[in-house]
């Protein structure tokens, strides 16, 4: 229930065994529904006392043609990618973006969504990783659902537990050809620099680097840091001088900030050790030794996220799943025992 027990749209939705969508056409008289149905759900609503929030729905005809993108850090190369693609879209579609900043902190980006609610933003499109646990979703999930009765569109990249069209990357898919290839080379004690536990991120990579490596009498030695280069050379930091032959960045960054560590300390790559990392920023080919990675489509994912807003709404949330390759470079090689 909304605030002090007030029944809200999504309750009745709930109640009456519709979408979203179809209470929202109920509701305000707009086309798409049967009659019948129209009228099962004013008549659920009414049992439940729900009343319409008529300066949500004002809104809906006073919402300004800007896209907001929200992300964890611009400087982030992933975040840079990915806000590039939407600025491109948006661009052809003759639509401005403004971008902002959620500091990889959850209230933050909540924070964030409603100020651009509160400012009439048609459009917003959230970037970064969610978490596994569905429940952790639960406030985004309304907030989201009350712009989307307000008429604006909403869509998220990297997300699996939201109410919005999706665009997602194949993290699993991605992780089975990091083990997979490691795995190949011979190596059978691998370290890996996890980004924070409960990311959706994380448990999908992860989950894929264990697919890769099953059967092959490989062992993983997963060490949480955060998603930055700092924590990269932080989880070399304690992997080094263990038993570990490769060390996986569950993000480019990462696996520089590994590269980094090693370097200070003597250790060469992949001589000494062998560094794989996600995603394929532009300066992976760039670093020395190039970064081995698992290349993830950022740019066209913020294209995808465009023309999903772009759509007149849908009952359902719509998915574009996007692919990966696996770009083997010099940073990876058969262990030094070999």
């Amino acid at each position: 229930m909304g605030r002090a027990g007030a029944p809200r749209l999504i309750d009745v939705a709930e109640a009456a065994g519709v979408s979203l969508a179809s209470a929202s056409r109920a509701m305000t008289g707009r086309p798409g529904i049967s009659a019948e149905v129209a009228a099962h759900v004013q008549r659920v609503a009414k049992r439940l006392g729900y009343e319409p929030n008529l300066h949500a729905r004002g809104l809906a005809g006073g919402l300004v043609p800007t896209i907001g993108l929200v992300v964890n850090e611009i400087g982030d190369p992933y975040f840079a990618e990915i806000a590039s693609g939407v600025i491109r879209s948006a661009d052809q579609a003759s639509r401005s973006v403004q971008i902002a900043q959620a500091e990889r902190a959850p209230a933050a980006e909540l924070a964030q969504v409603k100020s651009l609610v509160r400012q009439r933003i048609g459009s917003i499109i959230i970037a970064g990783s969610g978490y596994a646990d569905a429940t952790s979703e639960r406030a985004m999930s309304r907030a989201l659902t009350e712009f989307a009765h307000a008429g604006g569109r909403a869509a998220v990249i990297g997300r699996h537990n939201l109410p919005v069209d999706a665009v997602l990357p194949d993290n699993h898919a991605a992780g089975v050809s990091v083990g997979r290839h490691l795995a190949e080379l011979g190596h059978r004690r691998i370290g890996v620099v996890a980004g924070p536990e409960g990311l959706s991120t994380v448990a999908d990579r992860l989950g894929g680097i264990r697919e890769g490596i099953q059967g092959t009498g490989a062992a993983l030695t997963v060490v949480p840091q955060e998603f930055t280069r700092e924590g990269g050379m932080a989880g070399a930091a304690h992997l080094r001088g263990t038993d570990v032959t490769a060390i996986i960045g569950l993000n480019d960054a990462m696996a520089i900030g590994v590269l980094s560590e090693l370097r200070r300390h003597g250790l060469r790559a992949p001589e000494d050790l062998s560094v794989v990392g996600f995603d394929d920023i532009a300066v992976a080919a760039d670093v020395a030794p190039a970064l081995t990675t698992a290349r993830i489509p950022m740019f066209e994912m913020g294209r995808h996220a465009v023309a999903l807003i772009l759509r007149p709404a849908s009952d359902e949330p719509r998915t574009i799943a996007t692919d990966h390759e696996l770009i083997i470079r010099e940073s990876s090689g058969p262990p030094a025992s070999a």
